[in-house]
């Protein structure tokens, strides 16, 4: 066996496609391709696949709410039928969730945070690989039901019993939609999971020398605390879903009231995973904006250890609010009170944040490039979706607000004001370290006025739609109730914000093929990313960086002779071992998640026999996983990280 993973060790033939060995070892060591994509473990391939797949299913996502909007723009409106209209919002949540927030937060962890802690990839790299494609097959578990007769989950994204009781929708009357949600976001969960776990080793594990925990660069921080919060909040929806699943498949009662189930005990483990989420969601976009904000004022974060302790007592706090999304259920008073105080505890921390992003602009010598304008955007737009959230937290103003439109503005502004905002800010900012290419400032700004006016035109009015009565999940409404005027707004607002994510999204694709090439740290950033070539080798760092402050590249610029020895020094011990030691790609991975796509097929269509050998696959994939052996191949970096020359165009 070692003779088998010395083999890999060489500098050439890993470009010639795969290794001539027994297929039981066999390696896939092509560099492009369909099959570099489909065997890949480098962590910025990672960070792409989630990028692109969730920026798919953020258009998709878009398109859903787009008809919904079309639907309400008008009274007794007949464009979708009540069903339909069921199964676009449940859909629309769920994907905007699932399969948009929270693996864009996921590409640019994969991507940008091994960058900034001084490592060359994660620390299990297959695994990585492995999330992703069990991310993929959740997707399509999820989405498959378009394409089948029993159509689109259509219980809502929150899966309130007993809407997802077999009386409303058995399987076994050929109805597999509740089914395919379940297992889906099942499926979504072991990814998010098994991804959050690497990412905690990987921090806590690789990094560069020098590199202290107080040293890390704010984004690094909010991957870990966003990490911990999912590994502790999604055992309870997994719980949940179980539960769900016996109940709908092996005749249980966890749920079913004629069983002696509770219908209440769903919405406490829901929430109890679903108020975390919130912050699962949130801490990302924060540290985004808490990298941009000091580059762009051209002067450090104020407050550094402030803005970390806040990101931790936000983390902790967030899984003690939970039953403030059931204030309406009678809970009784002293459980309303302490989760109200609650409620309006978790708003200091937040606040706090907002203080020192504010210290971090004031006396800046503020540069107001495409990244900046986003940045603001969410700093404005969150707030504006957190006074509003404040409010919630009075359970008898929520008694009023619960279940209407005022809900739906709120968290609207929170979570496209708020994260999808700093995402689009994020992938501004580090596209020229990804791509090599600069994104035009006209057409950056054009976009983002354009989705700032659409997003507000859209959403604002929702505020007064629900303080006058308008109930959320309401597929039409009589002309008169008054809420005519604000629908056709909302509708227009949204028509817009679908013309601004379509501008974004096109001046990127140009970009990308025909952008203006990027010198190497075009903002002059201050974290350890920005000091290797863009896009950035596969071996990230041709020297491991030591770290000597907490800005860790500012310091390099203002110390070019010292670090220079240090890398000559490193460079040597690097060579004498043969190189950078990079992993070897591997097929199991994306053998293992399609067995959880045959299993959970099967499964969702009550047909067992397939199931079982969906298992069998997957206990192939590992099978044969753990036969492979570590591998890996060492490299020669042949670019110093102390050239400064232009980029060099996509090379993923």
């Amino acid at each position: 066996m070692d003779a088998l993973v010395k083999s890999n060790f060489i500098g050439k033939e890993e470009h010639a496609g795969v290794e001539k060995r027994s297929w039981l070892f066999t390696r896939p060591t092509a560099k492009t391709g369909i099959v570099s994509w489909l065997t890949t473990v480098d962590h910025k391939r990672v960070g792409l696949l989630y990028g692109i797949s969730s920026l798919f299913f953020f258009l998709v996502g878009g398109f859903e709410a787009i008809l919904i909007r079309l639907q309400l723009a008008v009274p007794n409106n007949t464009l979708l039928t009540a069903q339909q209209y069921n199964e676009m919002f449940t859909m629309h949540g769920t994907t905007m969730i699932f399969l948009a927030v929270m693996p864009l937060s996921a590409a640019f962890f994969n991507y940008i945070m091994p960058l900034q802690i001084g490592a060359r990839d994660v620390a299990f790299p297959r695994l990585n690989g492995f999330a992703f494609w069990v991310f993929l097959v959740g997707a399509i578990i999820l989405n498959v039901g378009w394409f089948v007769k029993s159509g689109a989950p259509d219980v809502g994204w929150f899966g309130y019993a007993p809407l997802t009781s077999t009386a409303y929708s058995s399987q076994f009357a050929g109805d597999m939609s509740t089914d395919l949600w379940v297992m889906g976001l099942q499926v979504l969960g072991v990814s998010s999971i098994i991804g959050s776990l690497n990412f905690i080793v990987t921090i806590i594990n690789l990094r560069a020398p020098g590199m202290t925990m107080m040293r890390l660069p704010v984004f690094t921080w909010m991957t870990l605390f966003t990490a911990f919060l999912i590994i502790l909040s999604f055992p309870a929806i997994t719980i949940a879903l179980v539960e769900l699943m016996m109940d709908r498949s092996f005749g249980t009662s966890f749920f079913e009231v004629s069983g002696g189930g509770l219908p209440i005990l769903w919405q406490h483990l829901f929430w109890v995973f679903g108020h975390p989420e919130v912050y699962i969601l949130i801490l990302p976009a924060m540290g985004i904006i808490s990298e941009i904000l000091p580059t762009f004022s051209r002067k450090p974060l104020f407050g550094y250890p402030i803005v970390v302790f806040s990101g931790a007592a936000i983390g902790f706090l967030g899984f003690g609010v939970w039953s403030h999304h059931m204030f309406t259920t009678g809970m009784g008073t002293v459980a309303t009170a302490a989760f109200a105080v609650a409620t309006m505890a978790i708003a200091v921390p937040t606040g706090v944040k907002i203080f020192n992003w504010i210290g971090t602009l004031w006396g800046g010598h503020l540069m107001m490039r495409t990244p900046m304008m986003f940045a603001l955007g969410f700093v404005w737009l969150f707030m504006f979706g957190g006074f509003s959230g404040i409010m919630h937290s009075a359970a008898p103003a929520d008694a009023q607000q619960q279940d209407s439109y005022f809900v739906v503005a709120h968290f609207h502004y929170v979570l496209i004001g708020g994260s999808i905002f700093a995402l689009l800010a994020g992938i501004h900012y580090w596209f020229p370290l990804i791509f090599g290419r600069t994104v035009s400032e006209f057409w950056g700004k054009l976009s983002f006025w354009v989705i700032f006016v659409g997003f507000n035109v859209t959403f604002f009015p929702m505020h007064f739609l629900g303080l006058n009565g308008m109930p959320r999940r309401t597929f039409t409404y009589d002309g008169n109730m008054g809420w005519n005027n604000a629908n056709m707004w909302a509708t227009v607002g949204a028509l817009i914000l679908a013309v601004g994510i379509c501008i974004y999204f096109a001046v990127m694709v140009y970009t990308y093929f025909k952008g203006q090439k990027s010198s190497r740290d075009p903002w002059d950033g201050r974290t350890l990313e920005w000091s290797i070539p863009n896009p950035p080798p596969e071996y990230n760092f041709a020297v491991t960086p030591t770290v000597h402050a907490r800005d860790a590249f500012w310091y390099e610029k203002n110390n070019k002779e010292e670090i220079a020895r240090e890398k000559a020094a490193k460079a040597k011990i690097d060579e004498a071992h043969g190189g950078v030691h990079m992993p070897s790609q591997s097929w199991f991975p994306i053998i293992t998640a399609s067995g959880i796509l045959i299993g959970g097929l099967f499964f969702t269509n009550h047909i067992m026999l397939g199931a079982i050998a969906g298992g069998v696959v997957v206990f192939f994939g590992a099978w044969m996983w753990a036969l492979e052996g570590p591998g890996g191949y060492h490299v020669h970096p042949n670019e110093s990280d102390d050239d400064s020359s232009q980029g060099h165009g996509p090379k993923h």
